[in-house]
């Protein structure tokens, strides 16, 4: 079947595709690569992903597409839905006959629900759904292929048996090759990532298990499946080659660090290719590990730290103690890897006294640059449970309402003596505390120095961070 992946309009500046953790607007110009759509288009010959947000492409730009395909599997997440239902009967309107899929963990989890929401989704895919979205590629009656639901000719919702996980990870093809047949590299910022950067992943799965953590908990699984080291090496060096203006490699795995030994090997290898590369990375990684990375490339390491509180991150199944991640943190600066540090204010548990150890604890650890959100309790995670038990959600309990009418994020939860203001409000104060003082305002005015090439970079993404919190604060004032 002729088949388009689309990752379809949105929001002005949303950061919601099939890659993005959490899906909204960013304070800064901020876009994630389509990995999660890329990969099954890399099994389906003569597919055509598009990625319409990077690419300033609205609803009347992608409807003609339509016509050219028989098939379409459109990405969606949870805040993004109602949108991308419009986008799919557009998409309808112009061709009856196309048949339309979604896919993202908003329909893994609520698929019947999801199916009922319009006559325009033919079916929806569970799981993972890499092989599943390449069978119905094939022509393959629905009735015949795993991990899906499905709308009968008689207007019932079938739930096909489930899919198995993906345990082969080197049985899936690179999606590079996808990138450089459809996508602009200069399309994708990340603040904390050299532009243009290139990211995929090396494995699925989190042996964590973070309440609040939305992949692991609906699509990827707790166990961490992963490619070979020659199989990770051998994209690294295809995607060296696709594209030589690409300045860093990100390798987006939950936690690319849980497995050490691989970590390192890998490290080895892109050391041996010249490549320069960063991860995520959990705040537990022992100093001779990290050393073996830096001396193989690695320049910058993303560290969920979430709180500054013990108790918060026992609340939420963090597995990781305050004084081990200073210490982590320590370790970075004297090796001379970046951190960029994500904090979320707003979990369960959380208090004045709470976001006040946050602020301090950010401001000692002090990574290069930090990433502040409000706790968003998507659906199939543990998170949306407790706060549909314990009334912290009592206005959405299906989970949709987690961003602002411009795409930006809310505060949803609110608990006894913590209100959905004074959450938002901290977010802005963290920010400021960490970013308006002397230290860290020289610092960042060095790095310009040093690197003129980033200055103008800098200078934009400042403007558009101030801007952000001014619009922010705009409207809660009215």
């Amino acid at each position: 079947m002729r088949t388009l992946f689309l990752h379809p309009p949105s929001y002005q500046g949303f950061d919601g595709g099939a890659g993005a953790r959490y899906q909204a607007r960013r304070e800064v110009r901020s876009y994630w690569y389509p990995t999660w759509l890329a990969q099954p288009a890399a099994l389906v010959p003569d597919s055509l992903l598009v990625d319409a947000p990077p690419a300033g492409l609205t609803l009347p730009d992608v409807v003609p597409l339509a016509v050219g395909h028989d098939l379409a599997i459109l990405h969606t997440s949870s805040p993004s839905f109602a949108g991308d239902v419009k986008v799919a009967e557009a998409l309808k309107a112009e061709n009856p006959s196309l048949l339309v899929g979604f896919v993202g963990a908003k329909v893994a989890v609520q698929p019947e629900a999801s199916l009922r929401a319009s006559t325009a989704i033919d079916f929806v895919a569970r799981e993972e759904f890499d092989f599943t979205v390449a069978e119905v590629a094939e022509g393959r009656p629905l009735a015949a292929v795993d991990g899906i639901s499905y709308r009968d000719p008689h207007g019932q919702v079938v739930r096909n048996a489930d899919r198995q996980m993906v345990e082969d990870m080197d049985s899936l093809p690179f999606v590079t090759p996808v990138y450089k047949r459809h996508l602009r590299a200069e399309d994708y910022y990340i603040g904390y990532l050299r532009h243009p950067y290139l990211s995929f992943y090396t494995g699925r799965g989190c042996r964590s298990r973070c309440t609040f953590c939305l992949w692991p908990q609906t699509v990827g699984g707790h166990r961490y499946r992963t490619r070979s080291v020659a199989n990770v090496l051998d994209e690294a060096a295809v995607a060296a080659e696709l594209f030589p203006q690409v300045k860093e490699l990100f390798f987006d795995d939950d936690t690319f660090t849980d497995d050490r030994q691989r970590a390192e090997d890998i490290a080895r290898g892109l050391g041996r290719l010249g490549i320069t590369w960063s991860c995520n990375a959990k705040a537990n990684v022992p100093r001779e590990t990290l050393k073996v990375l830096r001396d193989n490339g690695l320049r910058l390491v993303v560290v969920g730290y979430e709180s500054g509180s013990q108790q918060i991150l026992n609340n939420v199944k963090k597995g990781l103690r305050v004084d081990r991640a200073r210490r982590f943190a320590s370790d970075c600066h004297d090796l001379g890897i970046t951190m960029h540090g994500t904090f979320i204010i707003g979990l369960p548990g959380e208090t004045k006294e709470t976001i006040r150890e946050t602020i301090d604890f950010a401001r000692q650890v002090n990574p290069h640059t930090i990433q502040v959100s409000v706790a968003a309790p998507y659906p199939g995670t543990e998170l949306h449970r407790q706060a549909v038990e314990n009334g912290w959600l009592p206005d959405d309990a299906d989970g949709a309402a987690l961003v602002s009418e411009r795409g930006t994020q809310i505060a949803a939860l609110s608990y006894p003596g913590l209100g959905h203001t004074e959450i938002l409000d901290s977010v802005d104060a963290m920010y400021k505390r960490f970013y308006f003082r002397a230290g860290k305002i020289a610092e960042l005015s060095a790095e310009m120095i040093r690197r003129p090439d980033l200055a103008g970079r800098r200078l934009r993404e400042g403007g558009e961070f101030m801007r952000f919190l001014r619009r922010r604060s705009a409207a809660q004032a009215s």
